[in-house]
């Protein structure tokens, strides 16, 4: 095989930025598998050089010249980003790959731009784009395995691409890891609802591990687990046993049904200090929080009195929630929230609304079926700029002025102070805050009342989100071009759209077939 110089490209962020969000925090949502990706191809003898891109960087100056071939990781909202970068990438002589959540849930867009298109990705896949590295236009190659799988390299296979990100983040640096991939809880809205859960090599953690403690005196590491801890004996027994109680600081996404006090107590021995349950919604699944038989007001008393108890063992707790649940209908669900927040004070909730990632779950299928999926851009499919899913239950005016109630009194002064107030430690505290005056609160809040001004004003915008016209409002196309910023030029004709439909047409294609 002949020796290719390779460049890993992932992307934190979907477009140059100089926040001080971005500078802090975004060399810590590095994602493992461009790593992996960067491991594998060194191990074939090529020479690569992996950027993980903060919106800081510029990348036609820190990447080598001369680049045979060009991975990029994306979620979804990064992938204008990806697509600009492959188009520029390609006029110098580059083949291009895409892999990530966006590959996984739009590969036929992205056969439009990209050579490959990675779904599940082995070694095995990555051969094959090494052995094969040609151009393939107009379409590109879809390659998929057929699940997860079983094995990754890790954190010592990967330091070499991870020391340079994490020197990137001046305070807080948290190393990736991972002890599972799939999910064992079926979320009928969740990418990995229909991925098998397995356990990653629990001798290889606690080799990590060890590793960790000859590079930072107390590592801190942030597991990327879909669930963490469903195999809780065994990832408990592999942190123990690779070091003295307390010798790392963990942060987890998991279940509250996972997260019972006798658990928590383990966690607490061992270093967890950041805990993010979903909670999801106040009338379904309660499978992932042991509340099976109860809904409403009762949901909402039993999991507030969890969340506070997890206090006593973890200093932050931040709880996810899911708005816009065709089981939610009038005024209930928003006011049970708002008695979350008051009942559980120093619980940072996150919102997100209702989004159906193209072939990410099955349930996307049923919304195709019945027109409510809307053909917002990539760009906006973050779980918060826009719901591409028309509610059931509301109508968007409606909708709107709930989400803003609830997020304004969510982020109010008194809400930001008694979260402060009671946030258990100095660090909980300042994130808390931090993160409530910044985009994530304050700038959210300002967001959906401009969409709320221009539904009410604005007849052509409130009948793209009626779905009733497919042309897009300059309103978006302009907050993409000021995000892409130098890359706007880049972006292919025709990126911005795509067909919100395109699961279903291959679905019923294939039965026809």
């Amino acid at each position: 095989m002949t020796k290719l110089k390779i460049g890993v490209i992932d992307l934190v962020s979907k477009g140059p930025t100089n926040t001080l969000w971005a500078r802090t925090m975004h060399a810590n949502l590095a994602s493992i598998m461009p790593q992996v990706v960067a491991t594998w191809c060194e191990q074939q003898g090529h020479e690569v050089t992996l950027m993980c891109y903060t919106g800081l960087e510029d990348l036609r100056k820190e990447l080598p010249k001369g680049l045979d071939l060009v991975f990029l990781c994306s979620f979804t909202q990064a992938a204008l980003l990806a697509y600009a970068l492959s188009n520029y990438f390609r006029s110098q002589g580059a083949v291009t790959v895409l892999g990530g959540p966006h590959a996984r849930c739009y590969p036929d867009d992205a056969v439009k731009y990209f050579d490959y298109v990675l779904g599940f990705t082995h070694q095995s896949t990555i051969v094959e784009v090494l052995e094969d590295c040609a151009p393939q236009r107009p379409v590109g190659k879809h390659l998929s395995a057929g699940r997860q799988p079983a094995h990754l390299p890790g954190v010592k296979e990967r330091w070499k691409f991870i020391e340079p990100t994490l020197k990137k983040a001046p305070f807080l640096q948290m190393v990736p890891m991972i002890g599972s991939v799939g999910c064992p809880y079926t979320c009928s809205f969740c990418i990995d609802a229909s991925v098998p859960y397995q356990p990653m090599n629990f001798e290889v953690i606690k080799e990590d591990l060890r590793f960790l403690l000859t590079k930072f005196k107390r590592p801190y590491v942030g597991w990327h687990d879909p669930n963490f801890g469903v195999r809780f004996e065994d990832n408990m027994e592999a942190i123990a046993t690779a070091a003295p109680l307390k010798s790392f600081r963990f942060i987890a996404e998991s279940s509250l049904s996972i997260l019972s006090e006798e658990h928590l107590q383990v966690m607490e021995r061992n270093g967890f200090d950041a805990l993010l349950p979903g909670i999801e919604s106040w009338y379904e699944l309660g499978n992932k929080s042991r509340t099976n038989k109860l809904a409403g007001e009762d949901k909402v008393n039993r999991i507030s009195e969890h969340v506070n108890m997890m206090f006593r063992y973890v200093p932050y707790v931040q709880t996810n929630f899911v708005l816009g649940l065709d089981s939610d209908s009038g005024e209930e669900p928003f006011e049970l929230t708002k008695r979350f927040v008051d009942l559980s004070p120093a619980a940072f909730p996150g919102y997100s609304l209702l989004s159906a990632f193209g072939e990410a779950a099955p349930l996307n299928l049923d919304y195709q079926r019945k027109g409510r999926v809307l053909a917002f851009p990539f760009h906006f499919l973050n779980n918060h700029l826009a719901m591409n899913v028309k509610p059931q239950n509301y109508e968007w005016l409606d909708f709107y002025d709930k989400v803003i109630d609830l997020t304004a009194y969510t982020f109010s002064n008194k809400a930001i102070y008694r979260r402060f107030k009671y946030g258990p430690s100095r660090a909980a505290k300042w994130m808390n805050f931090m993160r409530a005056v910044s985009s994530e609160g304050h700038g959210r809040l300002r967001f959906y009342r401009e969409v709320r001004k221009r539904l009410v004003e604005d007849r052509m915008f409130r009948q793209y989100f009626e779905g009733e016209s497919q042309q897009l409002p300059e309103f978006y196309t302009n907050i993409i071009k000021k995000d892409l910023g130098i890359w706007w030029q880049w972006l292919p004709k025709g990126a911005i759209h795509h067909n919100q439909n395109a699961y279903l047409h291959k679905t019923s294609a294939s039965l026809i077939v």
